[in-house]
């Protein structure tokens, strides 16, 4: 697939078929993910990744997937055959930036470990689509006691959960009716004001 076709394909998907993903299309979506830019190449991207129905249906009452249902939708994260919590190892950016060819940390005016981890969620939401599945993801915000049901340590932060697998018919989000804002909008030339 051309990389203009699975850019513009890319959407997050909610509903999933439950037939397994094979493990090889998964190792190659973790392996562009682990490909992402990393600052310092400090290479502090984590991801666990979840197949057991048990506990994707755990990880499901953790978002509770209930309320999501009893509002009408189909069930999305019990049902997405495979489960990829991203997270940063903080003391990968600390140990990397300690180091003589960097600055340091304290520095910085933006956390890049979450910067790195935005690149690889983007690396697997494209490579998802194109190895002919789809992706979702869910903030872990919405995952109270993740770190405690997967036995993530205190040094490395929970980001999110991306859900992958074949799509199934759903409906759009809401979202959608917005539309994309026009390049005009977003895309500024030579300075705020424009050139």
């Amino acid at each position: 697939m051309e990389f203009s076709q699975v850019v513009t394909k890319r959407r997050m998907v909610r509903r999933y078929r439950t037939d397994p993903v094979p493990r090889a299309v998964v190792e190659r979506i973790l392996d562009a993910a682990r490909r992402a830019p990393s600052a310092g190449f400090a290479q502090g991207q984590r991801f666990i990744v979840v197949t057991e129905p048990e506990r994707r249906s755990a990880i499901g009452e953790l978002a509770d997937e209930s309320l999501y249902r009893a509002r009408g939708f189909e069930p999305w994260l019990s049902d997405a055959p495979v489960h990829v919590v991203l997270c940063v190892s903080t003391s990968d950016y600390e140990q990397r930036y300690a180091e003589a060819d960097k600055a340091g940390r304290e520095r910085w005016t933006v956390p890049y470990e979450f910067v790195d981890a935005g690149a690889a969620l983007m690396a697997i939401l494209l490579t998802a689509v194109n190895e002919g599945v789809a992706a979702g993801f869910l903030g872990a915000h919405r995952l109270p006691g993740i770190r405690d049901l997967l036995g993530i340590p205190d040094e490395v932060t929970p980001v999110g959960l991306v859900t992958i697998g074949r799509p199934a018919p759903d409906r759009g989000s809401r979202s959608l009716a917005r539309g994309r804002k026009p390049p005009e909008e977003v895309i500024r030339w030579e300075s705020w004001a424009g050139g």
